[in-house]
């Protein structure tokens, strides 16, 4: 009911789209204005980076935890330990997970790292070397041999191609991505000059090797993709479509792409889902 013998929408269905949608996307739009003007003022903090990654330290004692803290690291220590790296997406730094960081250690993950690729950025494929030595550093740094990866816009494409194509599903348990243009975004057609940018285009080399085979791929994916995200377009590019790979692609309405990383709904999923490991270390069956 709803849509035309053809698959079209009837002018019913429209109606009824509009009358839903447009009040929930027009309080997306208006949360992502507040979230990135938010977002300027605290991109200066996050200007003093380096390539490696900027460890946090874990806590190994219940004061001062909430219930729901407390309850985490005793019945799961090794979950609410495995180091969590934070990537951030392009023309950006480590300040944009500022609330996700706080709302993941609200829940009880206290292992938490960022990693400043830099603004110089040019090739995904030599930015996912650098991420994989630099998840190194923290593996070594935290006696983990796996651990999980969010990464935002950019960073998350970075770090795919880093588990998927470079072996890094041997120290990635799980990446979380957060509006990442898996399937390139039309956006990028608009400055295709630029080496990276033009990475970015659907169809694109990357993009490609990212479509083939991936057997025996041990990481866990889960992608957030959102219906107002204006820098993917169109925003179901956000989801990975792959046969080879685990994948649990999350619909976030209504969320923009700068709000997602501020978002403390989706950081409570992202919370219950890091806190599912195997004793083995591989993703949980769902």
């Amino acid at each position: 009911m709803g849509t035309s013998a053809n698959g079209g929408v009837t002018p019913a269905r429209l109606s009824r789209l509009v009358t839903l949608d447009l009040p929930r996307a027009a309080s997306g739009l208006a949360i992502e204005a507040a979230w990135a003007t938010a977002h300027l003022m605290m991109y200066p903090l996050g200007l003093f980076s380096a390539s490696s990654p900027i460890v946090s330290g874990r806590r190994h004692d219940l004061q001062g935890l909430s219930p729901e803290q407390r309850g985490r690291l005793h019945h799961g220590v090794e979950a609410a330990e495995t180091p969590i790296l934070l990537v951030h997406g392009i023309i950006d730094n480590h300040a944009i997970f500022t609330v996700m960081e706080y709302a993941l250690r609200r829940r009880g993950l206290q292992t938490l790292s960022r990693y400043d690729y830099g603004l110089l950025t040019q090739n995904i494929p030599r930015a996912a070397k650098r991420l994989g030595e630099a998840i190194e550093q923290l593996s070594a740094a935290t006696g983990h041999e796996r651990i999980h990866v969010i990464g935002h816009s950019l960073g998350g494409l970075i770090a795919r191609y880093f588990v998927q194509r470079l072996g890094g599903d041997s120290q990635v348990h799980t990446l979380v991505t957060l509006g990442t243009p898996h399937q390139g975004t039309q956006l990028a057609w608009a400055a295709p000059l630029l080496p990276l940018v033009r990475q970015l285009t659907p169809g694109s080399a990357v993009i490609r090797e990212l479509a083939e085979p991936a057997l025996g791929c041990r990481a866990r994916f889960i992608a957030f993709f959102s219906d107002i995200d204006h820098l993917v377009v169109p925003g179901r590019n956000a989801r990975i479509n792959h046969p080879d790979l685990h994948v649990q692609n999350i619909a976030a309405p209504g969320v923009g792409h700068l709000s997602m990383p501020n978002n403390r709904r989706i950081a409570f999923t992202i919370a219950q889902a890091l806190c599912e490991l195997e004793p083995s270390g591989a993703p949980s069956a769902r």
